[in-house]
C-alpha cells in the first residue's frame, strides 16, 4: 500500500513535468498541470500527516511528529481510562451479565450426558491433585487437633447427661428395655442347666447334689417367670426402679462432680494421646484409600452419585425460574462489586502492558495493523488534491481568463 500510494505521487510528478514543459504548445495541459498539481500537493500533504504518527518525516525532529512513540505512555494510560470508564462500568457490566441468562445455560449445559461425564472427569481430577499435595502428617494432626478440640477437651458428662435425661423424658429408652427383656428371656429361656450350674457352684459342698439340682430348676423358672412379669406388665417396680436409676444417673451425669470425674478418666483411658493419634490415622488412611478409589472407577457409587448430582443440579437451574432469577442476582451482584472495587487494578493492565512496550516497536505494531487505512488516506489525499487543483484552475480561467 506505502508502493501503490508512493507511486500515485511519482506519476503525478511525472505528469506534472511534462504538462508543465508542453502547456505552451498545448494550452490544455494547463489543466492536466493544474490536476498534477493540486494531486502533488495532497499527496504530500498527506504523507507527512500520515508519516507524522508514527517517526519524524524524513527524520526531521519538527514538532508535534512522532506522535506515538512519544506519547506511547499517554496513549496507554488514556486507553486504559477509556476502558475503565466505558466498559467497566458497574452499570454497563451487571446490564450485560443479566443479559446473558447465564444461570440457564450453565444448566442447559450441565444437563447434557456428555458435559456431565466432563465435569466428573475434571472433578476428579481436581481431587486426585488434592490429595498428592496434602502432606498426610499435616492432615492426621489437623484431624488429632480437632478431635482433641471437640471430642477430648471438651468434658463428656453434662452433654451425655443432658442427652440421656431428654432421651428419658420422652420414653425413647423403653424399646431398649423391651428388647434387652426379650433377649434376657431368650437367653434364660435357652439356658436352664448354666443357671442350674451357678446355683450349684454357690451352694455349701454338704447339700446333696439332687437338691442342687431342684433348687436350680426352681431358681431358673422362678427368674424367667419374673423376666416374664417384667415384659407383661409396663408399670412393673422393676421398670420404675429402672427409670429412677437411670433418672439419677442423668443427674449425677450433670451436677455429680465424682461421677463427671469417673466419666472423664474413662474417656481419657480410652482415647489417650496414642489412641487419638492411631485413630487420626486410620481415619485419614482410610478416607484418602477410599476417595482415590472412588474417583479412579468411574462407576464406582460416588462418581455415580456425582454425575446424578450435576446433571439434577443443571436441570434445576434450566426448569427452575426463581432459583435462575435468584443465582444471576448474585452473579450480577458480585460482578458489580468487583468492577467497583478493582476497575482500576483492572484497567491498569493495559496501562502498565503498554509502558512495558518499546516506543518504536508499538509504533511498528499499530502502523502494521492500521496501515492499509492509512495509507488510503494518502491515496484519497491525492485524488481529492487533484480534482481540488484542477476545480480550482478551472474555475480561475473561467473567471480571469
Amino acid at each position: 500500500m506505502k508502493l501503490l500510494a508512493t507511486g500515485l505521487l511519482v506519476v503525478l510528478a511525472l505528469v506534472f513535468m511534462v504538462s508543465f514543459a508542453l502547456q505552451e504548445s498545448y494550452p490544455w495541459l494547463g489543466y492536466v498541470r493544474a490536476a498534477a498539481e493540486g494531486g502533488m500537493v495532497g499527496a504530500l500533504a498527506d504523507w507527512f500527516a500520515v508519516t507524522a504518527l508514527f517517526k519524524h518525516p524524513m527524520g526531521l525532529k519538527i514538532p508535534h511528529t512522532a506522535i506515538i512513540p512519544r506519547r506511547k505512555d499517554q496513549i496507554g494510560a488514556s486507553l486504559g481510562q477509556f476502558v475503565e470508564e466505558n466498559f467497566l462500568a458497574e452499570d454497563v457490566v451487571k446490564a450485560k451479565i443479566g443479559s446473558l441468562g447465564i444461570t440457564a445455560k450453565a444448566g442447559l449445559w450441565l444437563e447434557r450426558p456428555e458435559n456431565t461425564e466432563r465435569v466428573a472427569r475434571e472433578g476428579a481430577t481436581a481431587i486426585r491433585g488434592a490429595l498428592q499435595v496434602l502432606n498426610d502428617e499435616d492432615v492426621q494432626e489437623l484431624i488429632e487437633s480437632l478431635a482433641r478440640r471437640h471430642l477430648l477437651d471438651p468434658p463428656w458428662g453434662p452433654p451425655l447427661g443432658r442427652l440421656a435425661e431428654h432421651v428419658l423424658r420422652d420414653g425413647h429408652h423403653l424399646k431398649l428395655v423391651d428388647l434387652l427383656l426379650d433377649r434376657a428371656a431368650d437367653w434364660v429361656l435357652d439356658n436352664q442347666e448354666t443357671v442350674a450350674r451357678l446355683v450349684s457352684d454357690r451352694s455349701p459342698t454338704w447339700v446333696p447334689q439332687f437338691v442342687d439340682s431342684l433348687v436350680g430348676d426352681k431358681v431358673h423358672l422362678e427368674l424367667y417367670k419374673f423376666i416374664l412379669a417384667v415384659q407383661a406388665d409396663p408399670e412393673h417396680p422393676m421398670r420404675r426402679q429402672l427409670d429412677t436409676y437411670l433418672n439419677s444417673l442423668a443427674q449425677d451425669l450433670q451436677h455429680d462432680p465424682e461421677m463427671m470425674a469417673r466419666v472423664e478418666a474413662i474417656k481419657h483411658n480410652a482415647l489417650g494421646d496414642p489412641e487419638l493419634r492411631a485413630l487420626a490415622t486410620r481415619t485419614w488412611e482410610t478416607l484418602k484409600t477410599s476417595l482415590l478409589e472412588a474417583v479412579d472407577d468411574p462407576q464406582s457409587e460416588l462418581s455415580l452419585a456425582f454425575k446424578r448430582a450435576v446433571a439434577d443440579f443443571g436441570h434445576r437451574l434450566a426448569t427452575d425460574a426463581e432459583l435462575a432469577a435468584k443465582i444471576d442476582g448474585w452473579i450480577e451482584e458480585a460482578a458489580g462489586y468487583l468492577v467497583r472495587t478493582y476497575r482500576s487494578q483492572i484497567a491498569s493492565v493495559i496501562t502498565e502492558t503498554v509502558e512495558r512496550w518499546d516506543a518504536q516497536e508499538t509504533s511498528r505494531k499499530i502502523e502494521l495493523q492500521v496501515g492499509r487505512d492509512l495509507q488510503f488516506i494518502r491515496i484519497n489525499g491525492t485524488v481529492v488534491g487533484s480534482l481540488a487543483g484542477l476545480t480550482i484552475f478551472s474555475v480561475a480561467t473561467a473567471v480571469f481568463g
